[in-house]
């Protein structure tokens, strides 16, 4: 499935997703990465923690519970950092497993 308009049919509850994390050296990149894992080549799964949770909430190709096996989680943990800062400024790798957490995405690190 390439890219995923709102609106359509969600795959079942409980699939399993897997999110290359070799190449997530930014926020962008981990959207980027997570659009394609649930939805193809170019797919669309959020921009930024507001959108990411509106597509949590369904219609955008996947819903939860669901789990997120990502890989090389190690790059992105190093890369996003971990300490929260003020101000106007990307996710941390923290922030990001907090919301998936919230939203019942169980969440495994590879």
């Amino acid at each position: 499935m390439a890219n995923h308009t709102y609106g359509t049919s969600d795959r079942p509850r409980g699939i399993a997703y897997h999110l290359d994390g070799s190449h997530i050296t930014d926020a962008p990149g981990f959207f980027c990465a997570l659009g394609e894992a649930v939805n193809g080549p170019a797919g669309y799964f959020g921009w930024g923690l507001d959108a990411l949770n509106d597509c949590l909430r369904g219609r955008w190709g996947a819903t939860t519970p669901l789990t997120l096996v990502w890989h090389d989680a190690a790059v992105a943990r190093t890369c996003l950092g971990v300490t929260p800062h003020t101000g106007r400024r990307p996710p941390t790798f923290e922030e990001i497993l907090a919301l998936l957490a919230e939203r019942h995405v169980d969440v495994r690190l590879a």
